[in-house]
């Protein structure tokens, strides 16, 4: 008798569906239970051909690109609250300690990390 795979759960079910949702053509009548919130954006021409450019080349469509644009900016704007948090609370990082960050992460605190 062959095993079960246990039935993911509510979010994982979400986050299957938004994926399949998110491939060119691979979205075809409603997703009930998922709240899709429509906005209307600018951006100055030559911002929004690379944006289309990009959006292409990944194989997602403009809005799951953007989204997922606006989820890494949100996470990195979350991560930097934190660590001026922490850092207040704990004091800044040693030399030591940035420079195995570096290492770790193969950066040079000069750099942007991306």
């Amino acid at each position: 008798m062959t095993a079960r795979k246990p039935a993911p759960s509510r979010a994982l079910r979400h986050l299957s569906v938004e994926a399949e949702s998110t491939r060119v053509g691979a979205y075809r009548g409603s997703i009930t239970g998922v709240k899709v919130d429509k906005m209307s954006v600018s951006f100055e021409a030559a911002l929004g051909d690379e944006i289309r450019r990009a959006a292409r080349a990944a194989g997602v469509g403009l809005s799951s690109w953007l989204a997922q644009a606006a989820a890494a900016r949100l996470r990195a704007d979350a991560l930097r609250e934190f660590l001026e948090s922490w850092e207040t609370a704990a004091g800044g990082l040693t030399p030591d300690e940035l420079a195995r960050a570096e290492a770790e992460l193969g950066l040079r605190a000069d750099e942007p990390a991306a």
